[in-house]
Formats: structure tokens, sequence, C-alpha cells
């Protein structure tokens, strides 16, 4: 069974910087295609990056790109999101996400393409 256990939120302020961490088990972590997506109160879920599986192909939401950095450690099973220049409307509960699918160089964005999902992890920036 895949599991998926996000870590790394926490309270900063705004300017500050963040790493998300999500650790994946439960099977072959490097043949799928990981993502990253957040949840504000009131809003629905969003996109936020993807890196394949191989880490050679990402893919950032506008929102984030050139603020963060998603990539991962195949030999520890775990995907990372390096989140900089941070601002109060980046407030959400992230959450990581893999695919039942093995892609080799596409990179899903949408929320339906993922089918497996972490409990999420709360980043908070003050103003």
């Amino acid at each position: 069974q895949v599991q998926l256990v996000e870590s790394g939120g926490g309270l900063v302020q705004a300017g500050g910087s963040l790493r998300l961490s999500c650790a994946a088990s439960g099977r072959t972590f490097s043949n799928y295609p990981m993502g990253w997506f957040r949840q504000a109160p009131g809003k629905e879920r969003e996109f936020v990056a993807a890196i394949s599986g191989r880490g050679v192909h990402t893919y950032y939401a506008d929102s984030l790109k050139g603020r963060a950095t998603i990539s991962r450690d195949n030999a520890k099973s775990t995907v990372y999101l390096q989140m900089n220049s941070l601002k109060p409307e980046d407030t959400a509960v992230y959450y990581c996400a893999t695919t039942y699918a093995t892609w080799t160089n596409y990179v899903p964005s949408g929320i339906s393409e993922y089918n497996y999902w972490g409990q999420g992890t709360q980043v908070t920036v003050s103003s």
C-alpha cells in the first residue's frame, strides 16, 4: 500500500523559506512522478509543482514559479519542495501526491491525475 507522509510545515514570516518533505513507501519510488498541491481555507486544492520519476523533468504553477524548487532523492524515497520568498497568500495545507501510472517523462499537473495523497502539512506565512 502506498503511503505518503509530509513534514516540514510551520509558521514563517513573509520573505522567509521552508522546505517541505514527503516520504513515500509501499512501492518503487523512482518509477512514479510526484506532485505538490496546496489548499487554502475556503479555496479549491491547486497544483504547485511536480517532478518526473527520475527527476529530469519538473513543472511549476505560475504562482510559485521562481520561488519554489521541487526535487527528489530516490534513494531515500523522498520528494522535497523548497519555497523561498514566502508570501501570506502561500498560507495553505500542502499535500504531496503520486500516481498509479508510471510515466517516464510526463509530469502531470491535474488533480485527477494523482491517485495517492498524503495527509498534508500546514504552512502559515505571517505578514
